[in-house]
């Protein structure tokens, strides 16, 4: 585990390691397999799937970030999700939020529907009802803070506290914050989930994903799953994820200050009925993000006055921020949640969840932020005639 601090940590991963030519910025390593000495002499790679250079420079590097011991890189990351679940048997407890990722919801409902495991959705804004759910001791507790789409805040600290207490593990997905913002390992969690198509990567050219255990046994048994079932990630995605890397507390920067930006000019603007950003003074989980967080994110959603129509309206008369899934990259992409990255959800699940039609989610990027405002607000303008309708 590394001593550096998390910028050092970016930039130098995997630099110097060539012990072939030298070559400062480490290779890729695209071979299948690799040769073995003689007979039954494995080296430290045999099989891609089972290991390779590439990915684990990257693996290395994002535990190292999060403060973990093993670092797992994955397909994507839904396949960090499903691998999680691998430590689950057909009697275990799996506790969620209610208003989680709404591929994870799914993946989740659809497993336990197979009888794979047991399945609790729980507000876990609301201690009480963590505090019940652990009395049924699960196996293992997810968290997912700040929300998507709506940007609540639980404490992770707190609900680790309960789920050891009760046996559970806790697995926090960190990918809206990554490790530069906030540690989920050093609040007490055991294991930590990212999408790296998202803020690691940071440039929408690479999907995969990554889990990070703080322990080096449950890291062992989740590499093993990886391989088992086969969802380990690629060489030349981990590749352009590790140059990626090497800007994530940079961009981050910008990412943060444009996104604040951003939330004060929409706040008050007429056709706004509500801003979920937890940057915010107002916001319910605003003591607490300034607490377990390094900082605010750049991830925010608003709530139109005029619903559905209003969205329409403003995508229509949108040209910087784009209208497509994901998140993460250095461009503005604008979505959304009910027909788009909650579509998995149905409709009740999504009300309950707090995800309504008029509801739109920002992922702001790092263009000239004075750019941003200009787009983003001519097109809220345009939506006026339809709330004052």
């Amino acid at each position: 585990m590394s001593q550096d601090k998390a910028a050092t940590i970016a930039v130098r991963a995997g630099i110097n390691t060539d012990q072939h030519h030298s070559a400062v910025v480490p290779p890729i390593h695209l071979s299948s397999t690799y040769r073995l000495e003689g007979y039954n002499q494995k080296g430290d790679y045999d099989y891609s799937r089972s290991g390779n250079p590439t990915r684990s420079s990257l693996g290395t590097a994002i535990a190292d970030l999060e403060g973990g011991c093993t670092g797992i890189i994955t397909s994507t990351g839904m396949a960090a999700i499903h691998l999680i679940c691998q430590l689950l048997n057909k009697d275990d407890l799996l506790v969620i939020p209610h208003d989680c990722y709404g591929g994870s919801y799914r993946l989740f409902t659809h497993l336990q529907q197979r009888g794979l495991f047991k399945l609790a959705v729980v507000d876990q804004t609301d201690i009480a009802q963590v505090e019940a759910v652990m009395q049924k001791n699960p196996r293992l507790t997810l968290i997912e803070t700040p929300s998507n789409p709506l940007l609540r805040i639980v404490d992770i600290t707190k609900i680790c506290e309960l789920a050891k207490k009760a046996g559970s593990l806790v697995a926090v997905d960190n990918t809206f914050l990554t490790p530069i913002l906030q540690k989920p390992l050093a609040l007490g969690a055991d294991i930590v989930i990212h999408s790296t198509t998202k803020f690691i990567n940071g440039h929408s050219d690479v999907v995969a994903g990554a889990v990070v255990t703080k322990e080096l046994q449950l890291g062992e048994e989740l590499a093993w799953w990886a391989n088992c079932i086969g969802i380990t990630g690629s060489p030349f995605d981990s590749f352009l994820t590790l140059r990626g890397l090497k800007t994530l507390p940079v961009r981050l920067k910008q990412h943060q200050e444009n996104a604040q930006s951003i939330v004060a000019a929409v706040a008050s603007h007429k056709a706004v009925a509500n801003v979920y950003y937890p940057g915010l003074k107002e916001h319910p989980g605003h003591q607490l993000a300034a607490q377990q967080q390094a900082g605010f994110g750049s991830m925010l959603s608003i709530e139109l006055n005029g619903g559905l129509d209003a969205v329409k309206s403003l995508f229509e008369h949108l040209s910087l921020f784009t209208l497509a899934q994901s998140l993460g990259g250095v461009e503005s992409l604008i979505s959304h949640p009910s027909t788009m990255t909650h579509a998995g959800m149905d409709l009740e699940a999504q009300l309950v969840a707090g995800i309504k039609p008029g509801l739109v989610r920002l992922s702001v990027g790092i263009e000239d932020v004075d750019d941003l405002l200009k787009d983003l607000t001519s097109a809220l303008d345009n939506c006026l005639a339809i709330t004052e309708s």
